[in-house]
């Protein structure tokens, strides 16, 4: 089955707006499978690609958008099981036989395909990907969350639920997010819900405030405190929370080069420092402190595939709220909200919705 009459919105060329184009017919290869979006969330990377002239894998012109969730409307030979399923598409979605996926490191994977970057994405009523790695959304879905909603999981929640595996946060944890916007506000509740005591930094008062009411135990403005102050109070809510790991469990989310000397700044004796954050721009640090405090310092790419339902189960638990951290509109209106997020003027995550699919 082929898919007829579909459209998006492509990036011809960097710093111009998006433009309606109407794609082929979408007819899946044996291992493909075509999805209906519902809801496509746009993510600070597809601006880096639209703005900042980072370059996509695949030349320009290019539908972007990788946090997608839809249901599966055409499926080739071998992906015949998936046809009229809710699914959400991983952000990055591994080959699965390389050296990298064998190893266990799926993320890297040199021939991973990723939606708006290898190929057409998610700004669109409909995208063509591979069937391997999907995430199937059970039905009936729990009353209040949406399809469109759970497009965010693709990267702004399971992004930091992966480096939040990795850090191994448990309940004697204290857990530091550096940048409490979409994927940070979400590590804040994703880390609370796993017990840990946590702490929101940000410049911003509405986001550290909605981090408060979502799982952080103290918030703090570091552009009202100096860098000593900072760690004073931090130190402080660390002993006072009576939590017994040694080191704290740092998350830099801001994507900012000061967000990322704030947290390096926070290392502290057997501390742990999650880089999740992107941004193109240098910093200067002092490497040595990682050797000085035997501290750790790790990047995540995404998240494998395979870790994407827990995260979806503590979103249908209700452990993590996604409704307070964004806000959605239609579908075309693509080129108007992605102008408004480039320029900050739209605060929360905007999830553009295909109102005839959801």
């Amino acid at each position: 089955m082929r898919i007829e009459a579909a459209h998006g919105y492509r990036l011809v060329a960097v710093g111009k707006p998006l433009e309606r184009f109407e794609l082929p017919p979408l007819e899946p290869a044996p291992d493909e499978v075509v999805v209906e979006v519902f809801g496509c969330g746009i993510c600070h990377t597809d601006v880096g690609f639209a703005v900042d002239g980072i370059p996509t894998r695949k030349a320009l012109p290019i539908i972007l958008g990788h946090e997608i969730s839809g249901r599966v409307v055409a499926a080739g030979d071998n992906a015949g099981t998936w046809l009229g399923r809710l699914v959400i598409i991983p952000a990055v979605i591994p080959c699965g036989s390389c050296a990298a996926c064998i190893a266990g490191r799926p993320t890297i994977c040199r021939n991973q395909f990723m939606p708006g970057n290898d190929g057409d994405g998610g700004f669109a009523t409909h995208v063509r990907v591979p069937a391997r790695g999907l995430c199937p959304v059970p039905e009936p879905l729990p009353r209040g969350v949406n399809v469109e909603l759970l497009s965010v999981i693709a990267d702004a929640v399971t992004t930091p639920w992966e480096a939040i595996r990795r850090a191994g946060v448990a309940p004697e944890d204290v857990a530091v997010f550096v940048g409490v916007g979409g994927v940070g506000g979400f590590g804040v509740q994703i880390a609370a819900a796993l017990g840990a005591a946590v702490i929101a930094v940000d410049i911003d008062p509405a986001k550290l405030e909605l981090a408060a009411q979502h799982g952080a135990g103290l918030a703090l403005n570091s552009s009202a405190l100096g860098e000593k102050d900072l760690k004073a109070a931090v130190r402080n809510f660390a002993k006072q929370s009576g939590r017994k790991n040694i080191g704290l469990k740092i998350f830099e989310t801001s994507g900012t080069p000061a967000g990322q000397q704030t947290a390096y700044g926070l290392l502290d004796f057997g501390g742990y420092l999650a880089v999740v954050g992107y941004t193109s721009r240098k910093i200067e640090l002092r490497l040595s402190n990682l050797m000085a405090l035997d501290a750790t310092a790790r990047g995540n790419w995404g998240c494998p595939p395979d870790q994407y339902p827990a995260a979806l189960d503590l979103v249908l638990r209700g452990k993590v709220a996604i409704t307070p951290h964004v806000e959605t509109h239609p579908l075309d209106e693509a080129p108007a909200v992605f102008d408004a997020v480039a320029r900050h003027s739209i605060t929360r995550r905007a999830i553009l919705r295909n109102v005839n699919g959801s």
